[in-house]
């Protein structure tokens, strides 16, 4: 029974979960992350499960992999593996919601107070000697739009109590006993991108969010205030994000996932307002743990124990 795994950070800090599957009598086959299907293909006729990153899991892998019977995301979003050809197959799609949770809104955070405060500008000119003097803005007692108050937005909306900011969310489909507890007001998405100082994307990419920040609601936002994406590529227009920054319609943004990755270069990353990372805002010891042991948790549920496994993304 063969387990293929393409994500390069699972088993990283710890070894336990590569025990318990061969403890279990799987094989594990560690391939790149970026590996084509001709790659996968000498395994795929005895591959039982899959952990994926990004490899993109349509149904012409799934036709080569006739024993297929879970793929689990080592992360969050799915938007890379085809749910209605896993479920006309009856295979199970499972992702890690809250494993990583906190080192999300960690750096969600920690992307908001660089923007504000112009921390990499003020690196980049103390250490050409020019000893810039930054007059930036404040994040304490500010307004904080959250668009998406699942696991992650969460998290956000409790850091943001220690800042005692006003916190403004939007959500498909609203938590009312989260936000009545925590003092978060859930508002229209219009009223939150025209009343928020700072924005942070936490929602999944479907066809309701793919362009969800695009010129005309980009438009919408203070001329103050700052975006911060740390949910996908696809939810915030690229272009008309950089025609944004590059016209001053709003102060500053920043982004740790793009429509397409990875990138060596893009026009975003010659703006000065502009933050780009790269796609690691999970990426802590401690999360990175926790996701490679519910992985291996579902596969042995699925596979083992002939069970439903937990976070079923595509209902069978």
């Amino acid at each position: 029974m063969k387990v293929i795994c393409t994500s390069p950070s699972f088993a990283k800090y710890d070894a336990s979960p590569i025990d318990r599957l061969l403890a279990q009598g799987f094989e594990l086959i560690m391939l790149p992350a970026d590996a084509p299907l001709a790659a996968l293909e000498p395994h795929l006729a005895d591959t039982v499960a899959m952990i994926v990153a990004f490899t993109e899991v349509n149904a012409a892998l799934l036709d080569a992999a006739p024993g297929l019977k879970i793929v689990c995301k080592h992360g969050v979003g799915v938007d890379n593996i085809d749910l209605d050809a896993t479920r006309a197959r009856g295979i199970y799609v499972t992702n890690v919601p809250d494993a990583n949770k906190h080192a999300v809104a960690d750096f969600a955070f920690s992307l908001m107070l660089s923007g504000a405060r112009q921390v990499t500008q003020a690196v980049a000119g103390t250490r050409a000697g020019d000893w810039p003097r930054i007059f930036a803005t404040d994040v304490y007692g500010k307004t904080l739009g959250i668009v998406g108050l699942g696991n992650i937005g969460k998290q956000v909306a409790l850091r943001a109590r220690g800042f005692a900011m006003r916190v403004l969310a939007f959500d498909f489909y609203p938590d009312e006993r989260f936000a009545a507890e925590h003092g978060v007001e859930f508002v229209t998405l219009d009223r939150l991108t025209a009343e928020s100082d700072f924005i942070t994307l936490h929602t999944p990419l479907t066809d309701e969010t793919r362009n969800l920040f695009d010129a005309a609601r980009i438009k919408r936002m203070k001329s103050s205030a700052f975006l911060i994406n740390v949910a996908r590529g696809g939810v915030v227009n690229e272009q008309d994000l950089y025609a944004a920054l590059s016209d001053g319609v709003i102060a500053g943004a920043a982004a740790d996932v793009f429509t397409q990755e990875p990138l060596a270069a893009h026009p975003l990353f010659t703006l000065a307002n502009f933050l780009p990372t790269s796609h690691i805002a999970g990426y802590t010891d401690g999360a990175i743990s926790a996701i490679g042991e519910r992985c291996v948790q579902q596969i042995i549920q699925c596979v083992c124990q002939h069970e439903r496994p937990v976070n079923i993304m595509n209902a069978l």
